[in-house]
Parts: structure tokens; C-alpha cells; sequence
């Protein structure tokens, strides 16, 4: 039973969306947790893809651009992130994608949106912004993918995981080459180069350096 008015000291934008619907005489008998139509947030027409936009971009939005359903919320059976939430985290490639290749760079960067936008790929077309395949990136590209993995997985400022050991994140990244979400060949350049243990030297904490077995990494 709910005996306040529940559109006071809110924002301009919830109460917009709460005069969608008449408001009820008080009191008010309403289930505790539901999905309302004011949960529901409008993605805008500037915010959708063409399918032929010029990037190239396959990565489509969902139709809402949040929805704080509260059952929707919790009946997330996996993670804790709806449709919506995913997609606003990937999108940020977009972003990344069309400012850059927006910008004049000199020949020899004209190269530069590619190498930052595609470490999201992988070998089999399943990764986004443009689900392209291993021949349709470069193998800079493709390296920059094992870089990208390997800083995430080992940074130590990232509040919504914990830091992984050397030992530790190549061995997920070897999960990664199994599902060909990294090229093998790259990644095996990766190990018995040693750039691995270079970078650890000089970037992780001494408490990530930890004894890596190489043979069994390249063996998976």
C-alpha cells in the first residue's frame, strides 16, 4: 500500500516519463517490485545505426536505451547486466571508431582507427564493432587484441576486478586462443618473445610476477 505521492522530488526526465500514465488516487495498492512504463527509456533516432553506416558497424542497439524494469533487473540469469547495460559498455569502440577516423592523420597513421577499434574482434567474425574475420584485419590489429587482453586482464586499477598474475592471465588467454578469440600464431610470438615478462618488469606489481610455465602455454 503506498500512501505518498511518488512523483515528488524527482528529476525533469522521471517525472516525464512517470506522466505517461495517469497518477493513481492515494492510497494505492501496487506490487513491491515491477517492470512500469516509466521504467522504460527511449533510445533516440540519432542514437541507431544504419546498416549501411560507412564504418561498417554491425554492432546493432537494443530498441531501449536503459530499462529499469525491476523484474527485468533481477531476473538477470547471468552477470548483472541487461541488454542495454551491454551495450552501452561496447559502444564505447564506436565512439572510438568514428572520432578517430575523423581526425587528419599523416599517411602513415591513417592506420591508427583500425589498430584501436579492432581489439574487440576475433578470428571467427563473432566480436564487435564489425564482426570481421582474421583476413579482414591486419596482424598489427590482431596484436593489438593479445596487447589489449593482456594489460586488462594484469591492470591493477581496475575497481571491478581484481589483478591477475603473469601465470594467471596467459592462461586465460590460452581459453582465448582455444576459442579463437586471439590468433595462435601471435600469441605464441607473444610468449617466446619474452614481451611479456618486459612489460611485467616494468609495469605490474612485484607480487604479479609470478613463475609462468611457457612450454605448457604454447602446448594447450
Amino acid at each position: 500500500m503506498r500512501t505518498l505521492d511518488d512523483r515528488l522530488g524527482i528529476s525533469d526526465e522521471e517525472l516525464r516519463r512517470k506522466q505517461l500514465l495517469a497518477a493513481p488516487t492515494l492510497p494505492v495498492e501496487e506490487p513491491l517490485l515491477a517492470d512500469r512504463p516509466d521504467h522504460r527509456i527511449e533510445r533516440l533516432p540519432s542514437d541507431r545505426l544504419d546498416p549501411d553506416n560507412p564504418w561498417g558497424f554491425k554492432l546493432q542497439p537494443p530498441e531501449l536505451l536503459y530499462d529499469r524494469g525491476e523484474l527485468k533487473n533481477l531476473s538477470i540469469s547471468r552477470g548483472t547486466l541487461t541488454e542495454e547495460d551491454r551495450y552501452k559498455i561496447n559502444e564505447h569502440i564506436i565512439h572510438t571508431i568514428r572520432m578517430l577516423s575523423a581526425l587528419p592523420f599523416p599517411r602513415h597513421m591513417k592506420d591508427v582507427p583500425e589498430l584501436a577499434g579492432g581489439h574487440h574482434e576475433t578470428l571467427i567474425g563473432t566480436g564487435y564493432p564489425k564482426g570481421l574475420k582474421k583476413e579482414e584485419m591486419s596482424d598489427v590489429a590482431r596484436m593489438m587484441a593479445i596487447a589489449d587482453i593482456f594489460e586488462a586482464l594484469t591492470a591493477a586499477d581496475r575497481p571491478y576486478k581484481p589483478m591477475k598474475t603473469l601465470s594467471q592471465a596467459l592462461k586465460i588467454m590460452t581459453f582465448m586462443r582455444k576459442d579463437q578469440h586471439i590468433d595462435p600464431e601471435l600469441f605464441a610470438l607473444f610468449i617466446r618473445s619474452g614481451v611479456y615478462k618486459r612489460y611485467a618488469e616494468q609495469f605490474l606489481r612485484p607480487e604479479q610476477i609470478d613463475a609462468v610455465d611457457e612450454e605448457a602455454l604454447l602446448a594447450g
